[in-house]
């Protein structure tokens, strides 16, 4: 993960929250308490924040013709891999290795940004976040979420927006 600054670890940044607060974006930090029991990550997020499962949305990686890419999928659904692996132009799709997604991305599974990554790798929205105000994506750790426009995500991310979702 990359170094942080004193200032970040006084408080309590994340690569993520960094990239946001750089940028100027309005967002709000959710932080609740990460249960390790939970069957998943994304649905334990939005109820504990409260929140309808179709704004939170996970972030998941993927290997879309040797190439990795990050989908943005609501956590109440599954991710298209055909779908995804069409929106990038590629061929074929499949989930990336955990390690692999983890090294690149210098965040931990559960806990994975579509925001500040070590590396940063072509990202697809799916198109049912732009029917939100808001979405709330992990903040770069588990029990940690931020939530902000949609639209601020994609231009961050400088991500594609396409439907890569399943209900």
């Amino acid at each position: 993960m990359a170094k942080k600054s004193k200032k970040q670890q006084q408080s309590g940044g994340t690569p993520a929250t960094v990239a946001l607060t750089a940028a100027g974006v309005a967002y709000t930090v959710h932080a609740y308490e990460h249960d390790p029991a939970h069957p998943s990550y994304g649905e334990e997020a939005a109820e504990a924040m409260g929140v309808s499962p179709d704004r939170v949305f996970k972030t998941l990686v993927a290997d879309v013709d040797g190439s990795l890419v990050v989908a943005v999928v609501p956590v109440a659904g599954s991710l298209d891999l055909k779908a995804l692996a069409t929106a990038v132009g590629g061929k074929r799709a499949a989930m990336a290795d955990p390690a692999a997604a983890e090294r690149t991305t210098g965040y931990v599974r559960g806990g994975i940004s579509p925001l500040g990554q070590r590396k940063r790798l072509r990202t697809v929205l799916d198109a049912s976040a732009h029917h939100h105000a808001t979405i709330c994506v992990s903040a770069g750790r588990r029990g940690l979420e931020v939530e902000l426009a949609p639209d601020d995500l994609a231009h961050l991310t400088e991500a594609v927006s396409a439907p890569v979702a399943r209900a």
